[in-house]
């Protein structure tokens, strides 16, 4: 029996569950947390992994390891491969002005023209998160640290690279897939290329300035060999196993959820993500949907919101009750919450592209001031922010045939019962699982066979519901008061 792991270095933790690679029968797992922020030193992904690896009873007989990963993070090395400064993580919004910038410099002063552009280019129209925007902020805001940067990396790329034992980054040492590069915002997936003018462009600089940039391999391609050195030693081993080239945290969950041509999935966890499989890439010059590449050599546009289930965690600390009693408050009040409708921009919005916006109550009258209807609000209102991203999806001309909830959040009770009324068709709910890690586990098995393995899926379930088109007709009419046009700012 071949023994395969997969990696899931998140925003909030890293995972690591260890599968048979023929069945993908589930043997151990591990975890560990990450620090808090939105800037990271890497070496606590590192530490973070190790603990997690080392929960999961070690690697040593391990034949191959692959890392799915939080998408756009900015890593910054220098020629000696040591990080220059903390990680700016996708959800740090400081790079804001910065992506506007990009969008209006490229369009030569005209922003409509400027999007367009980018998505001709890219497939995607610079936000905060995307990494090209982050370098653009490092150039203008911290240039010592720009001037000194050799080489730019993704936090799962920086996290393959470590377990290869840091081969020299300016020897190609550097890995990355196709997933995860096609967020950066310097990589095209019309072309199957990096854009060093775009690269360029952020960095203000010419082209052949531009820093060591990762090699993109094939889905199925070898990365390396796992070092078992220095720290690593105790978990690793003395293994031998191969590496993958690894994916983004979204490419990887559809990995592990076996997605194919008109599925889509929402997942809510930190962020909420909206994605679906497609033959061919998409422009958006909308920027709602970005065009990211898959981790099969398809593609997977998406649609990403700032906003997710910390939405629902941060309106049952203010209730004072626990999950389980949050759900059941939900449920037991009727739906359009009374009128009471929560436009939930906690932390800004990327979707539509809002990063300074604030989250908003609105209809709260005495009949609706009851936990009941807030808790019943905060699902809707994170349910329809989501909706938003599947419409603009439905907009790219891509066909929904199946609708999979995913995340931590789609393991409340009142998530699955109201999302059917929201999004006005069926769900399917799998078994709760790490399924960026299982992506990340399905890919190293195929790079050690040489065949991606069909596992089968266990325990899903389809939640149904009637229709209520008009919690977003209501959630849609507040929106539009609350925050204005879809511009950013």
């Amino acid at each position: 029996m071949s023994l395969v792991a997969g990696v899931d270095t998140s925003t909030q933790s890293c995972k690591v569950v260890i599968r048979d690679a023929a069945s993908g029968e589930l043997g151990r797992s591990g975890r560990a947390a990450h620090p808090d922020g939105t800037e990271v030193d890497p070496s606590a992904w590192w530490q973070a992994f190790l603990e997690a690896a080392d929960a999961a009873g070690g690697l040593a007989d391990v034949e191959a390891v692959a890392v799915g990963g939080q998408q756009h993070g900015l890593v910054a090395l220098d020629y000696q491969g040591q990080v220059i400064r903390p990680a700016l993580l996708w959800n740090d919004t400081r790079s804001a002005e910065a992506a506007e910038q990009l969008v209006r410099e490229l369009g030569k002063g005209d922003r409509a023209r400027g999007a367009k552009a980018w998505a001709k280019a890219i497939g995607s129209v610079p936000v905060a998160s995307l990494t090209v925007a982050k370098l653009r902020w490092l150039e203008d805001h911290e240039p010592d640290h720009s001037a000194r940067m050799a080489a730019v990396a993704l936090p799962h790329d920086w996290l393959t690279w470590r377990l290869a034992g840091s081969p020299d980054v300016n020897d190609g040492g550097l890995v990355t897939d196709r997933s995860d590069v096609s967020g950066t915002g310097y990589w095209s997936p019309f072309d199957e290329d990096y854009r060093r003018d775009l690269l360029a462009l952020a960095l203000r600089c010419c082209e052949c300035s531009t820093p060591v940039l990762p090699r993109v391999l094939a889905p199925d391609q070898v990365a390396g060999e796992v070092a078992a050195q220095g720290q690593a030693a105790s978990v690793l081993a003395g293994s031998k196993a191969v590496l993958g080239p690894g994916a983004g945290d979204n490419a990887a969950a559809a990995l592990g959820l076996g997605l194919s041509g008109g599925d889509v999935a929402v997942s809510i966890g930190t962020s909420g993500v909206v994605s679906a499989i497609s033959p061919a890439p998409v422009a958006d010059p909308s920027g709602l949907v970005t065009g990211f590449a898959d981790a099969t050599g398809r593609y997977l546009p998406l649609a990403c919101t700032l906003n997710g289930a910390r939405v629902i965690s941060a309106v049952s600390a203010l209730l004072g009750v626990s999950h389980q009693e949050f759900d059941r408050l939900a449920l037991s009040a009727p739906s359009g919450a009374g009128g009471l409708v929560m436009v939930p921009y906690l932390e800004g919005e990327r979707t539509p592209n809002k990063p300074h916006a604030t989250g908003a109550w609105h209809g709260w009258r005495l009949s609706n001031s009851t936990p009941a209807h807030a808790a019943r609000a905060a699902v809707e209102g994170v349910l329809c922010l989501l909706a938003d991203g599947l419409s603009a999806i439905e907009q790219q001309g891509l066909e929904v045939d199946r609708l999979f909830l995913i995340g931590g959040a789609a393991r409340s009770e009142a998530v699955q019962q109201i999302a059917p009324r929201v999004f006005g068709r069926e769900v399917i709910v799998p078994p709760p699982g790490e399924y960026v890690a299982d992506g990340a586990a399905r890919q190293a098995a195929w790079v050690l066979t040489g065949e991606l393995p069909k596992w089968p899926r266990q325990g899903t379930k389809v939640v149904s519901g009637k229709p209520a088109p008009v919690v977003r007709q209501h959630y849609d009419e507040v929106k539009a008061m609350t925050v204005g046009s879809n511009s950013a700012g």
